[in-house]
């Protein structure tokens, strides 16, 4: 879950941006038809208005979803062949009920896990007495003597004791996040005496003149503090309550080393989380709780919120049908949910599985890395977001992750860092992850606004949101090039990204580089580029790759020569002398290539 701007205590007032600020859906806009870095779907929507589309369905695995939202009505997925509320597994999946998906984290009694531990803390302590095992050892000795599975284990303890460790809090730390909660239980207090107290939101806060002064300061503050996250817009009871339950998190992470975490989950699902073979458990409420669906609603809604109701906000694609699968609480995943979930989604029809969440220790990473290579054998993308953290990722953890175990990499999976625009703050968020070589391309994830419970509508940031702007965009492509491969959906997002020619502000550093610095292919998505670029691939035989090669390879010795081949249709471009122009030609008319599309250009 994406997390907040937490204050130690609660001092002082913000200045107001005097930077105009950006509209709602600006990351749908074109940068130079509409001012803003967004990703141009509507631009792109605008050159393929004249072809059909095919529904895709795209997996949302995350923390539940409003199955009632006004903006979702017809855009999620239904499974059919199930009969709802009869109490049997009618298409006989394993999974009784599951109308619109699954909850993993649920009793079959109906009750569902909302509050969970961190996995470094819980995992510290489960696995306490066997990892203490090897004090003194090395990681090399250790694999000698280990199988692969519990060496991973090992190596997992040992980095959740690092984590739990490096956690810590000082009595004084634990003290002011003590007084953090206090205050915002204050504010509520204060706020819930108003007329329509669970309406307001954080410019009334601002706007509210008390008899009080101390409580209208309070309040005013507060009103500072969703400011500086962003949240002016949303509902001031809602976020507290997100700041406190965060409060909670860091102070239970802070008490780590000492208090073992609760069985949150294992109390409500009756489930061992160590054994994969045992998947009875769980439930059909993927809706869950109001509050916690903000996430998983939010997410849903950028990817594939109705686009023609004039409500809310706009998804990405709108061919689309959205699967729920619920994994994730107010703490951190697990991962035998993450895989069963990644398969359930690949099972049930799902061609792209979003995943906005990540956490640090991965101690059954193997059954993930089995569950997304059953996902690419059955030509299914993935697309993670990178992470809030500020930090870089080449240097860290950020589970789930595209990097197996065994040291291969998934072909697919992208790994998704959050851009913004000059409006909000820079190009670059400064909130979130990088990498060279682990962040692929960066997406909009500043001020996104969409969808969220009750058929409501926020503002919310993170690579939470950047995440789910990518996975539209693949189901977008796949809706007008269904029979891409999720390989080739891939490239063609990395390869049309916009790449970024002015240096970008480093949050890890504070220094200003170049994109290409902090994601692989230093760009940011862009829609309308992605749907000319598959429109190319998707035209490009195996007789035209296999042509091209031959071409290229006869082209070699002339400098500044490329050719292309699509749809049979010769493309040569470079900057040639009149000499080296005849001997292209020539080479062209030994091959008897027919059509030949001549862009060279004099030297």
């Amino acid at each position: 879950m994406k997390k907040l701007i937490l204050p130690l205590f609660i001092a002082t007032t913000l200045v107001a941006n005097a930077q105009k600020p950006a509209p709602k859906g600006w990351h749908l806009l074109d940068k130079k038809a509409d001012g803003y870095m967004g990703i141009s779907a509507n631009k792109a929507y605008d050159l393929v208005k004249k072809k059909k589309t095919s529904t895709v369905i795209v997996a949302v695995i995350d923390s539940g979803v409003d199955t009632t939202h006004e903006d979702l009505k017809g855009k999620l997925w239904i499974n059919t062949k199930e009969v709802p509320g009869n109490g049997i597994d009618d298409d006989k999946n394993g999974y009784t009920d599951d109308i619109y998906g699954w909850n993993f984290l649920g009793g079959t009694d109906g009750k569902n896990v909302v509050k969970d531990s961190d996995e470094a803390s819980r995992f510290y302590h489960n696995y306490k007495t066997e990892g203490e095992k090897y004090v003194g050892k090395t990681d090399a000795e250790v694999k000698k003597i280990l199988s692969a599975d519990k060496y991973w284990l090992l190596k997992s303890w040992r980095q959740a004791e690092n984590n739990v460790n490096a956690n810590k809090a000082s009595d004084d730390d634990l003290l002011q996040m003590e007084q953090t909660k206090m205050a915002m239980n204050a504010a509520k207090d204060i706020i819930n005496k108003q007329p329509n107290a669970e309406n307001m939101v954080g410019k009334d806060l601002e706007a509210l003149v008390l008899d009080d002064k101390k409580e209208e300061g309070l309040l005013k503050n507060i009103a500072g503090f969703m400011k500086m996250n962003k949240q002016e817009d949303a509902k001031a009871i809602g976020f507290l309550n997100q700041v406190i339950a965060e409060v909670d998190g860091e102070m239970a992470k802070g008490k780590g080393s000492i208090n073992p975490s609760p069985a949150y989950r294992a109390d409500i699902t009756k489930d061992d989380e160590t054994i994969f073979a045992n998947r009875n458990y769980g439930n059909g409420d993927v809706y869950a709780d109001k509050e916690h669906a903000m996430h998983g609603t939010h997410v849903s809604g950028i990817i594939g919120a109705n686009r023609n109701n004039k409500k809310g906000g706009q998804g990405v694609v709108n061919d689309v049908k959205i699967m729920t699968l619920r994994v994730v609480p107010d703490g951190d995943e697990h991962d035998k949910d993450i895989a069963l979930a990644i398969r359930y989604a690949v099972d049930n029809g799902a061609k792209v599985i979003n995943m906005s969440f990540g956490k640090s220790v991965s101690p059954y990473k193997q059954w993930i890395d089995d569950a997304v290579k059953y996902a690419a054998s059955k030509n299914v993308l993935l697309v993670h977001a990178a992470g809030n953290d500020h930090k870089d990722i080449d240097k860290g953890e950020n589970y789930p992750e595209g990097n197996f175990i065994n040291g291969s990499e998934a072909a697919n999976w992208i790994e998704v860092g959050a851009s913004g625009d000059k409006a909000n703050g820079g190009l670059t968020a400064d909130f979130s992850n990088i990498g060279a070589k682990e962040v692929d391309v960066f997406a909009p994830g500043v001020e996104i606004y969409n969808t969220v419970p009750g058929s409501e509508y926020a503002n919310l940031q993170g690579t939470s949101m950047a995440s789910p702007v990518v996975a539209g965009l693949a189901g977008l492509i796949l809706s007008y090039y269904p029979k891409l491969t999720a390989v080739q959906v891939k490239e063609v997002i990395e390869k049309s990204a916009v790449v970024i020619t002015n240096k970008v502000k480093n949050y890890a550093t504070g220094k200003m580089v170049m994109l290409n610095t902090l994601c692989r292919t230093g760009g940011i998505v862009n829609a309308f580029e992605a749907l000319k670029m598959a429109e190319i691939v998707a035209n490009t035989t195996p007789q035209d790759i296999a042509t091209a090669k031959k071409l290229n390879e006869a082209l070699k010795t002339i400098p500044n020569v490329k050719a292309t081949i699509t749809g049979g249709i010769v493309t040569i471009t470079g900057a040639v002398t009149a000499a080296d122009r005849l001997k292209v030609m020539q080479i062209a008319s030994t091959m008897k290539l027919a059509k030949i599309n001549n862009l060279l250009t004099n030297k």
